[in-house]
């Protein structure tokens, strides 16, 4: 038991640190830069933030990972193919991430190059811009809001509500905000509406405010002790 505990203690503080790094860089760091109409100049003019940006966005990727090694245990108790298709859904989670990573960097390259340039308006800096934009918010809104997280999230959570692991009603909450966040990222993808307007942000806060609410759960009270050893009992 006192193994589980330390398993959801783990599973809080990796979700709590994965997403306020991941706030952080695209609210702080990289958004508002990526998003200036001269984004190669504005891109130039803050490399360190960037950097820093790419950095915390790595910090979550690897988070995550973690957070998906720790609770795999558990899952794992329930049901080994649950338990598998979540780490997988985090692994590619944060293989996206990387390409992420990898975009920004070369971005920040791309944009030294665009600065000592003696024609800054050549079309090789722009179409190549528009390509490792493209590549980010395709990996950020096609890959992970479509398909990954929301698959993940769904996963976790019914485990956690069959199993009766956390709370009946903060799993379920879990259920309901990922099929609103599924159905977010296919808006955007359908160009319906614009990422990060009132109704993107609205159809995704649900689950993103669960998750921290689980985090703290998990740290604070840890699974459900009747729960994990039914689920032993079972095993047995």
């Amino acid at each position: 038991m006192n193994t589980y505990r330390k398993n959801a203690i783990s599973v809080g503080v990796l979700f709590i640190i994965g997403t306020v790094a991941g706030m952080i860089s695209l609210g702080v760091f990289t958004d508002p830069i990526l998003g200036a109409p001269s984004y190669l100049a504005s891109v130039s003019a803050n490399e360190a933030k960037v950097i820093l940006g790419a950095f915390l966005e790595l910090v979550m990727g690897i988070a995550l990972v973690g957070m998906a090694l720790a609770v795999y245990p558990v899952l794992k108790k329930f049901s080994a193919p649950m338990a598998i298709g979540y780490f997988g859904a985090r692994l590619v989670e944060f293989v996206v991430y990387i390409i992420g990573v990898v975009s920004l960097l070369t971005l920040v390259t791309l944009s030294q190059e665009f600065a000592g340039a003696g024609d800054p308006s050549a079309a090789y800096f722009q179409v190549t811009g528009k390509l490792l934009l493209a590549a980010r918010d395709w990996g950020g809104h096609a890959v992970l809001d479509v398909a990954v997280f929301p698959l993940g999230a769904l996963i976790l959570n019914y485990v956690l509500y069959r199993a009766r692991l956390t709370p009946r009603w903060l799993s379920a909450w879990g259920l309901v905000g990922a099929v609103l966040y599924w159905t977010a990222g296919l808006l955007v993808m359908f160009e319906l509406i614009a990422p990060l307007e009132t109704l993107h942000i609205a159809l995704q806060a649900p689950l993103g405010v669960q998750e921290m609410v689980m985090a703290g759960w998990l740290i604070v009270k840890g699974f459900n002790p009747s729960a994990i050893a039914a689920l032993s009992a079972r095993q047995s």
